[in-house]
């Protein structure tokens, strides 16, 4: 059992707070080299206390393995115009020496059955607490604007029917997922051919 939720959260917080600012500073400098910035922007947050319990209550995860077993406490999203962008940044993340990759998902090659698509990145982040060094567990997502445009509606679909959508509904949202990913690629294509 967590006693004090506040402290327990504080450096996955930290952690979000920190990784914003240096990405931020990343897309600052693409500006300030006035290259192409495949970072169009950055959202981070700490997963609410009643989204944790019932993660741990869905997945069967014990008190004392939350820190290791869920890797979504923290989380940051960074939005980008082009598929391409994705793997710039992917490159870029995993080319750092101030945190360690534990896993990369990509769903953009592999997509969920439901039609998702996004890259995540699960990374191990050193947080400096006054009592020493923390590492905690950040999961990065990586996604077009398109693909984050129909991931948000469709969580909030999702949510509205408790995760129990008729198979009518599910069906009308795997297309509406494979006509964004069709716009993403031919926006990338119209680039090519401006370029």
């Amino acid at each position: 059992m967590i006693e004090n939720w506040s402290e327990f959260l504080s450096p996955y917080s930290q952690a979000v707070e920190e990784l914003k600012v240096k990405l931020r500073g990343i897309r600052r400098q693409y500006h300030t080299e006035n290259i192409h910035n495949p970072i169009e922007f950055v959202t981070g947050r700490v997963k609410p206390i009643d989204s944790i319990l019932g993660k741990m209550v869905l997945r069967d995860i014990p008190y004392e393995k939350l820190e290791d077993e869920m890797q979504d406490i923290a989380g940051l999203r960074i939005m980008c115009q082009f598929v391409d962008d994705i793997r710039d940044i992917v490159a870029l993340i995993q080319k750092r020496n101030d945190m360690k990759i534990v896993e990369e998902k990509d769903y953009i090659s592999h997509k969920k059955d439901s039609g998702y698509r996004s890259y995540h990145i699960i990374v191990e982040y050193p947080v400096q607490l006054i009592d020493g060094e923390k590492n905690v567990l950040v999961e990065i997502q990586i996604r077009t604007l398109a693909m984050n445009f129909w991931a948000t509606i469709e969580h909030s679909l999702n949510y509205k029917y408790q995760d129990d959508l008729p198979k009518d509904l599910r069906v009308r949202l795997e297309r509406a997922a494979e006509a964004a990913f069709r716009l993403d690629e031919e926006m990338s294509q119209i680039r090519e051919e401006i370029r």
